[in-house]
């Protein structure tokens, strides 16, 4: 009895993690679900929250996990190279043209002055040279932690702002350019100028055939395959082994293959769903996990034991503070920004999170970077982290936001908006027989206003053999499902064109129908992710709302929408982005004969002047569209958007959300989908509306002005 005892007995804990890869693997999946979701409701980033798990975790916690457990040494490399590629691939060459001088003039105050800095905090600590100049190029980058935050402020083409996004850029570059030179040194037995010649031609050389090179291949295997998700996904990943080999044999660190590869495929990629799939798999598992292994190991009693080491945490903290405000102080007067842009600007470059904690990392690794200096990067991480976002929710309030451009739409002559009326066709993807009635009745009051017809779709997927008797099946229902829609309509009074069409996939099918029929809208059911697979390669509605030419409208309704009368729409920002939302609203209300409430929400902490400013501002954006019947304006300050929102929508009948992305930020894992937060919890009708992407094929105005997908 007492051996099967003994064989019965628990092993000891760290037994068990060493022998079962499983274990630790399912500990993290658990940690990188609960924690950041804790930390987001303590209103801290969720990063914080994963570097203090992996403390917890680690030697200096329960000592459940240790850095050099092989699990976690591979997903956090993985993460690790994850993280630059996202950081290669989401550099914003665009806002860079907008704002070019600015954001140059930026870049060089905001790189130069924290490199001599973090030089002289090496000297001053009796790091060798080399060591000195890594550790001022980690003070020099910064990561967009706070754009959730300006985009939902409207103030994202503010130029002071706008230069601080675009000098990130330049700033990610040169970083990692440092790390990749100082690495190098470190190999080379003698390093002189020659070397460092030699190494800089290798690398421009390698980088010229890296950008160049998969920019050629990643277009050409986009043009022959670009209408396979699976395929353009693998093939970015691809493309990050391929340079994570070819960094191998010249001896430049993987992060910087990572970077130069995310650079590489940024404009073949574009915006669309493979971008978005590419991002959720780092951003939701391998990334996480890299900081998790970063908290493993900091050792937390050192920290006390060393007063040096507590001399050099502060140090770095100051150096990094002091010198990006004044950094922030000279734009202001090269520029002549006045004094809350220029604070807005040295929040917003205060986060030292993604390029930061990675070139560290490698650096601790390959024995240049101390362990007080990795725990005193840490804490500058948890530091500016968030002092940053909360320094920028605090200034960015009182920044203007940017003019509205003028209208586009409204100037057009009558003959050519007539024309554009006569040709709005309306296309209904019908699928669900439940919901398929609401569906055409939404379609029918749009089409009434427009004088126009409604195209009920369904999609029969394709087999290998047109002859599959499954095929047949599905091409029976379709036909029964259009007959019963073509019922519909000529019950409201709507001229109906049915149309059946086969197609490999719903999202695709969709979208090329709409195309074929020249449509200038198409109106949708609401659709839910479910499991990690809709979350992983999305459902119809995301690849339609990507791929479509003409304006989506996602409906969740609750009741027939003739019985509604109450419409309101909901504005984050005050730009011409909303106008496409407002437009639409007001179609459906003239319909109706309904009334439609125009919201916006500003902060509390906003002057009654400024509150006045925005109802002016908001006046003039609603005037664009030129209404015969213009939409009551509501302005409310509160301290939750979400929630004010939900409050005022107890009292409506519908609620319009304009479709719009959110900034995905590498490492930030910092804010959810504004639009998917709010419509998650309303229980009155929904239309989620994304806008055109060409004005000549639709009514609704295309936007003016541009903005920056997320995560």
């Amino acid at each position: 009895m007492e051996p099967v005892l003994q064989v019965l007995a628990l092993e000891p804990t760290s037994q068990v993690l060493g022998q079962e890869p499983v274990v630790p693997l399912a500990i993290l999946l658990l940690v990188i679900l609960v924690v950041p979701i804790l930390f987001e409701r303590l209103r801290l980033p969720r990063l914080v929250g994963l570097v203090f798990s992996g403390v917890v975790l680690g030697p200096s916690g329960w000592n459940l996990f240790h850095a050099n457990l092989p699990i976690i040494n591979l997903l956090s490399d993985i993460g690790l190279v994850y993280l630059m590629f996202l950081v290669g691939l989401e550099q914003d060459f665009g806002q860079l043209h907008q704002s070019q001088k600015r954001a140059w003039g930026f870049a060089g105050f905001t790189f130069l002055i924290p490199l001599l800095m973090g030089i002289l905090v090496g000297r001053i600590f009796g790091f060798a040279g080399n060591t000195s100049i890594l550790i001022g190029s980690l003070f020099t980058s910064y990561t967009l932690l706070a754009y959730p935050i300006i985009s939902r402020l409207g103030v994202v083409n503010n130029q002071a702002v706008s230069s601080t996004i675009g000098a990130t850029i330049l700033t990610d570059t040169s970083a990692v350019l440092i790390l990749a030179v100082c690495v190098s040194s470190l190999q080379a037995d003698i390093f002189n100028l020659s070397v460092l010649l030699t190494l800089l031609g290798r690398l421009i050389i390698y980088a010229t055939i890296i950008l160049v090179g998969f920019d050629w291949a990643g277009q050409e295997f986009f043009r022959r395959y670009g209408d396979n998700e699976g395929h353009k996904f693998l093939f970015i990943l691809l493309s990050i082994f391929l340079v994570l080999i070819s960094t191998q044999f010249i001896g430049i660190e993987k992060i910087v293959g990572a970077f130069l590869a995310g650079l590489a495929v940024n404009k073949v990629v574009g915006e669309g769903p493979t971008r978005e799939k590419v991002v959720f798999v780092g951003s939701v598992l391998f990334i996480p996990i890299f900081f998790v292994n970063l908290g493993l190991l900091i050792d937390l009693p050192a920290w006390g034991r060393s007063i040096t080491t507590l001399k050099l945490m502060l140090l770095v903290v100051v150096s990094v503070i002091v010198s990006k405000f004044l950094a922030a102080l000279l734009a202001k007067l090269f520029y002549h920004y006045n004094w809350q842009e220029m604070l807005t600007m040295w929040s917003i470059s205060l986060p030292q999170v993604s390029t930061t904690l990675a070139a560290t990392f490698v650096g601790y690794r390959a024995g240049l970077l101390s362990t007080e200096v990795l725990h005193s990067v840490v804490a500058l991480m948890l530091i500016t982290s968030t002092l940053g976002t909360l320094l920028t929710n605090r200034l960015a309030v009182a920044l203007t936001p940017t003019p509205l451009p003028e209208p586009l739409t409204v100037n057009l002559p009558e003959q050519q908006r007539a024309e554009r009326h006569s040709n709005f066709n309306i296309v209904v993807p019908i699928y669900n027989p439940h919901t398929q009635q609401y569906l055409i009745e939404m379609a029918a009051l749009l089409a009434r206003q427009e004088k126009s017809q409604i195209i009920p779709l369904n999609i029969a997927t394709a087999a290998a053999r047109m002859d599959a008797p499954g095929l047949e099946a599905s091409l029976q229902r379709s036909e029964r499902l259009l007959a019963k829609a073509s019922e519909q309509s000529r019950s409201l009074g709507i001229e109906a064109v049915p149309m059946l069409r086969i197609d490999h996939a719903f999202a695709s099918g969709i979208s090329r129908a709409a195309r074929e029929q020249k449509a200038s809208l198409i109106v949708m059911g609401w659709g839910k992710r479910t499991g990690w697979k809709a979350r992983l390669f999305g459902n119809v509605i995301d690849s339609v709302l990507w791929a479509s030419h003409c304006s989506v409208a996602v409906t969740r309704l609750v009741e027939s929408p003739q019985k509604i009368q109450r419409i309101l729409v909901p504005l984050e920002n005050l730009t011409s982005l909303a106008l496409p939302a407002v437009k639409f609203a007001q179609m459906l209300a003239e319909a109706n004969q309904a009334q439609v409430t125009v919201l916006n929400v500003c902060d509390r902490r906003i002057s009654s002047s400024k509150i006045a400013a925005r109802r002016s501002q908001l006046s003039v954006l609603v005037s664009q569209l030129a209404l015969s019947n213009p939409p009551e304006i509501q302005i409310i300050a509160h301290e939750n958007v979400a929630q004010a929102i939900l409050q005022a929508a107890r009292l409506y009948d519908l609620v319009v959300l304009p479709f719009i992305r959110s900034y995905p930020v590498p490492g930030g894992l910092a804010m959810n989908d504004f639009t998917t937060q709010i419509a998650r919890q309303l229980t009155c009708s929904i239309v989620m509306l994304k806008q055109a992407q060409h004005p000549q094929i639709s009514t609704i105005p295309k936007n003016i002005a541009n903005t920056t997908s997320i995560v």
